[in-house]
């Protein structure tokens, strides 16, 4: 099954693009394929599919689009 991923700052660099679509095994979790890209899980991150934030194990389908983001602050 294949989503696209859309990376935000450091990550770019960190993983190689910054945008692309990626084959996934059915009924993958955000989390695997995080994991996959081998992006740290353990860091604080916003993920969103379809524009709305989702947790980690939120399952995905062909035809996602998901944006990966560090949290970042400032002002």
């Amino acid at each position: 099954m294949k989503v696209t991923v859309k990376l935000i700052g450091h990550l770019i660099q960190k993983v190689g693009f910054s945008e692309k679509d990626v084959e996934i095994s059915p009924g993958a979790t955000v989390s695997q394929l995080i994991e996959s890209l081998g992006i740290p899980g353990n860091s604080p991150m916003i993920i969103t599919v379809g524009g709305q934030g989702v947790p980690p194990e939120h399952p995905l389908k062909e035809g996602d689009r998901l944006v990966i983001s560090h949290v970042y602050s400032g002002g």
